[in-house]
């Protein structure tokens, strides 16, 4: 009998074949991940706000039905970017980084912009604000994963590869950092130097740029009054538990009265007006008083399963876009996680930056989900990108030809 060949021939349309499924089912695991999270954030944002709400604007649902109805546009636009070939996203990246940067300068024009707590960082639309920010970061991802996959063979060359990059990112952190946002700069500062390290940049090159950052961070604190303040309040909260300090020891009370179980969902003290932010960047503080360590543990813990699982689509994502997408927005929202964290336990000076998907905030919560749905994109088609993929199989198969 003679022995079957062991060699097969891959012609390149076989994965066109009518046996080979084109699609297969969203990550479940991440999707309940997200959807948890803001569900918790919720009924979390209603227990920190009612009071407040109640006093400020004699509705102490305010807060929530605003919260409800970001989320309803969240999940909307999380279903249709998770049904969007995620390549769309690359033939987009530079009109959405000229609309990003046309919207952080109309937030600079005092008739435009919103000012609120000694910032402008705010677009009023009829009855609802914007933040072009937080739109800011995941459009720096979409531009820089597009760029990495164009240039991915340049950026061993500091000049030709690196530099054009750098600089598109240096406009839009600048617009940032007239609002002042500090926050956001680290965040998307952060999140380039990953992408930059798994795109092959070499470590000296990289090395030399987050000395420059920190160097310029460091020059930044030294000018500004109110950054220096919290500086020296992260070293020594004690010094002055009134102000400066005020929020961290604040939120070390929260902790600490909750111990381990917490006191009860919704009897919380430190919500009632001595807890400043306890619906925005320190609902994690709250959470650790109403459910104790271990219900903000296993918000950590949520985090953690949603880095892993982002992590996990990225890398099988079957183009270099796609890889860098699925790694940028995992670790947008990761990083946001991770800090907020650490500033609510003392681990990291105060900044203004929510907690992913838990935190009250429309703009967060709209722009987490979108991305989201991006990765939901790349584990739901692992055809996805398949017309790039068909004009690359095809040009190699002319050329053997």
């Amino acid at each position: 009998m003679p022995q079957r060949s062991a060699v097969t021939l891959a012609l390149p349309w076989s994965t066109l074949s009518p046996r080979a499924p084109k699609q297969v089912g969203m990550d479940h695991i991440l999707l309940f991940v997200t959807i948890t999270l803001a569900l918790v954030g919720l009924v979390m944002v209603f227990s920190a706000s009612a009071v407040v709400a109640g006093n400020r604007f004699h509705d102490s649902w305010y807060y929530l039905k605003r919260q409800l109805a970001w989320l309803t546009l969240g999940l909307m636009l999380l279903h249709v970017a998770s049904r969007v070939d995620y390549i769309w996203w690359k033939r987009f990246a530079l009109p959405l980084l000229a609309l990003v940067i046309v919207l952080l300068m109309a937030v600079l024009i005092p008739s435009i912009g919103v000012a609120a707590n000694g910032a402008r960082r705010w677009l009023r639309l009829g009855p609802i604000s914007i933040q072009p920010a937080e739109m800011a970061k995941l459009i720096a991802v979409i531009y820089l994963a597009a760029y990495l996959a164009k240039n991915d063979d340049r950026l061993q060359h500091f000049s030709t590869g690196l530099l054009p990059a750098l600089l598109i990112l240096a406009v839009i952190s600048g617009l940032v950092l007239m609002e002042p946002d500090l926050g956001t700069i680290v965040v998307i500062g952060l999140v380039t130097s990953g992408m930059l390290f798994l795109g092959g940049a070499r470590i000296p090159h990289l090395l030399s740029l987050v000395s420059v950052a920190l160097v310029v961070v460091a020059v930044l604190i030294w000018l500004s009054p109110y950054r220096w303040q919290r500086l020296i309040a992260f070293f020594y909260p004690e010094r002055d538990p009134t102000g400066t300090g005020f929020q961290i020891n604040q939120s070390f009370l929260a902790f600490g009265s909750g111990g381990l179980l917490g006191v009860g969902l919704g009897e919380g003290k430190q919500k009632l007006f001595f807890l400043p932010e306890a619906h925005t960047d320190f609902v994690l503080a709250l959470i650790g008083e109403e459910l104790g360590f271990v219900g903000a543990g296993i918000i950590v813990l949520f985090f953690a399963l949603f880095s892993i699982r982002g992590f996990q689509i990225s890398t099988r994502a079957r183009i270099p876009f796609g890889r860098y997408l699925g790694i940028g927005i995992t670790t947008l929202i990761g990083v946001q996680a991770l800090i907020n964290a650490c500033v609510v336990t003392g681990l990291l000076p105060t900044k203004g930056l929510t907690l992913p998907f838990v935190s009250y905030g429309g703009s967060s919560l709209v722009i987490s989900l979108t991305g989201v749905g991006i990765l939901l994109n790349i584990s739901r088609d692992r055809q996805a990108g398949r017309e790039e993929t068909r004009r690359k199989s095809g040009r190699g198969w002319a050329s053997r030809r």
